[in-house]
């Protein structure tokens, strides 16, 4: 019971949904999630803080920066369900498809300039 009560807290907000979807295209730099979203990076971690507390993202750190990507398939069957639940149900939504037009962008941009920049202000 406890792991579905996490799972289910974790997907009911948008932006952490929103973060799932853009985490199924590959693993990402807190940086980069925090230029997609346009939140304050104390913002993105408690959201990222909050999906990896439900298993739903894993992390790993690598010199100053943190990356989030989806658990692989050693995950609990609960949580490759809920992936794949979230995908399929809002497959074709039109914020999804704006924010993997724009993390295209991103990801084109250099991420060490985009920390640093982030950084500054």
């Amino acid at each position: 019971m406890r792991e579905f009560m996490r799972i289910t807290k974790a997907l009911a907000d948008e932006n952490r949904v929103r973060m799932l979807l853009v985490l199924a295209k590959g693993e990402l730099c807190v940086c980069q999630i925090t230029e997609l979203f346009g939140l304050a990076p104390s913002t993105i971690s408690k959201h990222l803080s909050i999906l990896y507390q439900a298993g739903l993202a894993e992390s790993r750190k690598e010199g100053r920066w943190i990356y989030y990507r989806l658990p692989d398939k050693q995950a609990p069957a609960a949580v490759r369900r809920a992936i794949d639940w979230v995908a399929r149900s809002v497959n074709g939504d039109e914020r999804a498809a704006q924010d993997a037009a724009r993390l295209k962008k991103i990801l084109q941009m250099d991420p060490v300039a985009l920390c640093k920049r982030q950084c500054r202000n």
